[in-house]
């Protein structure tokens, strides 16, 4: 056997290999993206009280704590610290959630998430330690997005019928 020909054939089967992983990344990717697009403007056929208590349990299930004081279906959690904490920076995480009444028997619940980051200022060069008041330096604010993510994982959860139905929908569109 001719070695330049099996050198060729095994690059050219590298690249399709290469290449059919890329799309199914791809195609993976736009489905996820389609799943979470229909979730958002999910309408459940059950009252908001029925879907609440799931909202809520996804948030405390990811270890965040519900802020009292709200009334209805809206909830704030408080901040969680999200990754190690780092001279460089540490984040931290919080959620609003809501449960709206769409029409008799049907809700929609969405989720907003809004993190920042805290990072703590060098020690002096003198190397005695920052004090207490002058180590942070202030924390970055960012804007609540939807968190579309977990208003598809709570669809799967509340309405796994409904969800079902999107995953062969994100197939055929993919």
């Amino acid at each position: 056997m001719n070695p330049l020909k099996s050198s060729s054939r095994a690059a050219a089967l590298l690249v399709v290999s290469a290449l059919a992983l890329a799309f199914t990344g791809c195609a993976a990717r736009r489905q996820q993206a389609y799943l979470e697009d229909k979730a958002q403007g999910h309408v459940y056929r059950k009252p908001v009280a029925e879907v609440w208590p799931a909202a809520v349990a996804l948030l405390k299930e990811r270890g965040f704590s519900m802020m009292q004081g709200k009334e209805g279906f809206e909830a704030q959690t408080e901040w969680l610290q999200t990754s190690a904490a780092s001279s460089l920076g540490t984040s931290y995480a919080r959620y609003l959630v809501r449960g709206l009444d769409r029409g008799p028997g049907q809700s929609a619940v969405e989720f907003y998430r809004q993190e920042r980051s805290e990072s703590r200022a060098a020690d002096n060069t003198d190397g005695r330690p920052r004090e207490q008041g002058e180590s942070v330096v202030g924390p970055g604010s960012s804007q609540m997005k939807r968190d579309t993510e977990l208003e598809w994982e709570l669809l799967q959860k509340v309405d796994p019928d409904a969800a079902t139905a999107l995953k062969a929908e994100a197939v055929k569109a993919g």
